[in-house]
């Protein structure tokens, strides 16, 4: 370069340096604003106001969102971030950029996830990511319009990027220096990117990690070896900080070698079987009073237990239900026991007597594992146990997993005509007509599993198939619910009708249930088609009881019973009316016909004794939770619930880690 052509830059620098000088008060705020600090600064801003719009839209009650979290929120945007100070100027906004687009993807997903499970995305969820493609309009339905406030940064930088202020020029090519003389060298260049990358980075880890401790020394002990709910983790933890434990967590069970349980922990799970196998009585004359019959099992889809019995605009919603219960034994207190597996974790915990993962589904995760399972230990006493569920078989990972439970054959949708398309695949009235053409066929005594799918969630189904009038609910989620459950009412009354006609009527244990909720949170809503203000306690029950209805072959027990009862009772209750002992079979579960006191523990750690109910909080400490008495149905003092809520802590941990370390087989 020629003495002309560096005079040439030096003055350029010069002008540019004046021009800054002339177009801001303050030369040093000029440059700030142009500096990669401000565009780092603006980044941070606008991804903890993000941040704070999730939380506040999630509305969990006693999670809030205090200074500590603030820091903890600040300090992981910092940690995940610090790197793009290394770059060059334009490569750090563009890294910021792409940063910006991807958590606030994962924000989105983890708050339309929320609003349909109540839990935050974990990686084993994101592996069953081709799953979602089936939700269809169920996700449509979780979308709101408000949700474009996450967009709004993306608004103002596009404004911004069309319309600048009046005085604002971008810097000369290769003025990177505002001062008059030289222009930085590469190597100080670097080196200053580098040590304020290194400093963020420190920032980021005192920022994060100090008010971390506090929680976890103080008021989360245990936090990280716990049975804790996922949403107790991300009230200490805060969102970015969850996904990293849940990453690693999922890496140390996947990537690493397996994990070995000390045998002083493989003693203690098997004391707790131990005992449990001594509250098991097979003294009583329902024990083996119907060995040999055949038993159906019928797991309805959003079947819950706040409508049996009640009408709408002067209709039953669920008449042929109603009827059956007259001649059948009704369990107006069971309880679904599901976590994020839903549908699948009901099946599980139903077939197995265990409670279902605090993250995932036991189908996708532990698909390898050995269990004692009702179709298992039924083929073993000379029955035929057949699964029919009319959707994909890789769906939950039915195909694998129904292979571990032991049943001889699963018939998925391949299987079916789809002559009556409705929702998801086939409507149930056709349903269950070619699944009794299948089990006709069958040698018997059988034991057949039957998934129904009409009331699925959104519950849309054609004018043509709508027979309710649901009044005021008409064009809402809650009033397509009740036609649907409708709907599946009737096919239930034309199964068993099928049932008499081929004289299965009476040689068959039929088991009706639900398995989870309808994910209609709204209060209100409930409050109006109930006619009644609810407490927390009531909903907490609504949300959570579904129906239980069991026949026996001779109509014997029919009745309501109010004692509680849930869905890990099915397998022992079932071998018990068969002569099956379900002592050393590694169950969980109460037996609903041996006349003993129940405990039923749900996975979130809520829990009753038929007295009590307890409702953990959402922020993982026992104080904040809430003690009702049933009998007056107000709260008490919580310090009552104690000794119960330590016992259900004790039961979910036992569970765990029969499952997460394969015990069965070791134990057996």
């Amino acid at each position: 370069m020629t003495y002309l052509q560096r005079y040439s830059r030096r003055l350029s620098n010069l002008n540019y340096s004046y021009s800054m000088s002339s177009h801001a008060s303050n030369g040093g705020f000029g440059r700030f604003i142009r500096s990669r600090y401000f565009t780092y600064c603006l980044f941070l801003l606008f991804m903890i106001y993000k941040l704070l719009l999730f939380h506040f839209k999630l509305h969990i009650s006693k999670i809030d969102f205090n200074p500590l979290d603030f820091f903890i929120g600040l300090g992981s945007l910092i940690l995940v971030s610090f790197w793009t100070l290394w770059l060059p100027r334009r490569g750090q906004r563009i890294a910021l950029i792409v940063v910006n687009l991807l958590l606030t993807a994962l924000m989105y997903t983890d708050l339309v996830y929320y609003r349909y499970f109540q839990d935050l995305v974990t990686f084993t969820v994101m592996m069953q990511a081709s799953q979602v493609d089936s939700l269809g309009d169920s996700i449509m339905t979780l979308l709101h319009w408000s949700d474009l406030w996450f967009a709004v940064d993306w608004l103002l930088l596009a404004v911004f990027a069309i319309w600048k202020p009046s005085g604002w020029r971008s810097p000369a090519r290769g003025a990177l220096n505002f001062t008059v003389g030289k222009s930085p060298s590469r190597r100080s260049g670097f080196a200053r990117r580098f040590s304020s990358g290194i400093a963020a980075l420190i920032i980021g880890c005192v920022v994060t990690f100090a008010p971390l401790k506090f929680y976890i020394d103080y008021y989360a002990v245990g936090l990280f070896t716990g049975n804790w709910w996922n949403l107790s983790l991300y009230n200490v933890t805060g969102l970015l900080g969850f996904h990293v434990y849940d990453a690693y967590r999922f890496g140390k069970e996947h990537l690493g070698p397996k994990p070995v349980l000390a045998s002083g922990e493989v003693d203690n799970v098997q004391e707790w079987f131990d005992h449990k196998d001594t509250t098991r009585s097979e003294n009583d004359a329902m024990f083996g009073k119907y060995k040999g019959s055949n038993v159906m099992v019928i797991q309805t889809e959003a079947f819950m237990n706040f409508m049996i019995g009640k009408q709408i605009g002067g209709q039953e919603i669920t008449p042929n239900f109603n009827r059956l219960m007259k001649e059948s034994m009704y369990f107006s207190h069971y309880y679904h026991q599901t976590g994020q597996g839903r549908t699948s974790d009901a099946d599980f915990s139903s077939q197995t007597s265990l409670h279902p993962v605090p993250y995932g589904s036991v189908f996708i995760r532990y698909a390898d594992h050995q269990f004692n399972s009702l179709p298992a230990i039924l083929k073993e006493h000379g029955y035929t146990p057949n699964a029919f569920h009319a959707y994909d078989g890789s769906f939950w990972n039915r195909n694998a997993m129904y292979e571990t439970l032991g049943y001889d054959r699963f018939f998925s949708k391949k299987d079916y005509e789809i002559d009556e398309p409705l929702g998801w695949s086939l409507g149930d009235k056709s349903f269950f007509k070619q699944s009794m053409d299948q089990i006709e066929q069958l040698p018997q005594p059988f034991y057949s599993f039957l998934i129904t799918l009409s009331s699925h969630h959104p519950f849309s189904l054609p004018d043509g198939v709508q027979e309710l009038n649901v009044g005021q609910f008409d064009g809402t989620v809650f009033g397509d619910y009740l036609q649907a459950i409708h709907y599946v009412d009737a096919a239930l009354g034309q199964l068993v009708e099928r049932l008499k006609q081929d004289g299965l009527w009476d040689h068959t244990i039929l088991y009706i249930y639900g398995d989870h909720d309808n994910s209609v949170k709204d209060k209100a809503v409930y409050e109006k088609f109930l006619g009644k203000s609810l407490t927390d306690l009531d909903m907490e029950q609504i949300m959570n009881e579904v129906p239980l209805l069991v026949h026996l072959p001779d109509g014997e027990g029919a009745g309501v019973y109010d004692q509680p009862a849930g869905q890990l009772d099915m397998a022992p209750s079932l071998l018990h009316l068969l002569g099956i002992s379900a002592k050393s079979q590694y169950m969980m579960g109460n037996d609903l016909f041996d006349g003993q006191d129940r405990f039923v523990v749900l996975r979130s750690g809520a829990y009753t004794d038929g007295k009590r109910f307890y409702i953990p909080s959402q922020s993982g400490m026992f104080e904040d939770g809430s003690c009702y008495s049933l009998e007056t149905g107000k709260t008490v003092d919580v310090s009552t619930c104690r000794a119960g809520y330590d016992r259900a802590k004790k039961e979910l941990y036992t569970s765990d880690e029969t499952l997460q370390y394969n015990l069965i087989p070791e134990l057996n």
